[in-house]
């Protein structure tokens, strides 16, 4: 080997400084406290930043129970507004039943109405009309609407099962359902739809 190479490879060692003539000085109580200080300070950054990362889970997985739970009771007031939606259909059902049947019982002479009504919606051609009326109404009917100009001939039958107010109309070929039931029924249903009218 040549002198050049070997002096490459050759380091020399210089024996450590401990008078702190390597730069950095002794150790003195400032500078103790200052890497301490460092040392602190790196250690809470650290731990801060691991504290909010596990916080921001923590509170993913609350605010996702939080949502679940929130979901969870909405469900009842859901099936609470069904219910009190279909109780106060129930209601209105009841009162219009309860109002028709009371305007029946005041003004009986409402019968009349439906009868020449019902007679009216039957073809000019019908042949042996029937007009089925409680027995009550027909008194009435009987004493103050005797068939019109026009109007097929039409003789009345008592039928005690016929609701006050109301009427069946039959033909040899057809019946017209004007019973107070029917009407009800066919008010409701243009009111609240098929679903509550029984």
């Amino acid at each position: 080997m040549s002198d050049d190479a070997t002096a490459c490879e050759v380091r020399r060692w210089d024996v450590p400084a401990i008078d702190g003539s390597d730069g950095k000085g002794y150790l003195t109580a400032g500078r103790l406290q200052a890497l301490q200080k460092e040392a602190y300070d790196e250690a809470w950054q650290k731990g801060h930043a691991e504290g909010l990362a596990a916080g921001g889970h923590e509170i993913a997985k609350r605010a996702a129970r939080y949502d679940e739970l929130l979901r969870a009771l909405s469900k009842p007031f859901d099936e609470l507004d069904g219910s009190v939606e279909l109780q106060l259909v129930e209601l209105s059902v009841a009162v219009v039943k309860q109002l028709f049947r009371r305007e029946v019982k005041t003004n009986p002479s409402h019968v009349v109405g439906v009868v020449r009504e019902a007679i009216q919606a039957l073809p000019i051609a019908s042949r042996l009309v029937q007009v089925h009326l409680h027995p009550d109404d027909a008194v009435l009917v009987r004493d103050s609407l005797p068939p019109a100009d026009g109007e097929p001939a039409w003789s009345i039958v008592e039928d005690p099962l016929i609701s006050h107010g109301g009427c069946t109309v039959t033909t040899e070929n057809s019946q017209i359902d004007a019973t107070a039931e029917a009407r009800m029924h066919a008010v409701l249903s243009r009111c609240f739809g098929d679903e509550r009218n029984s």
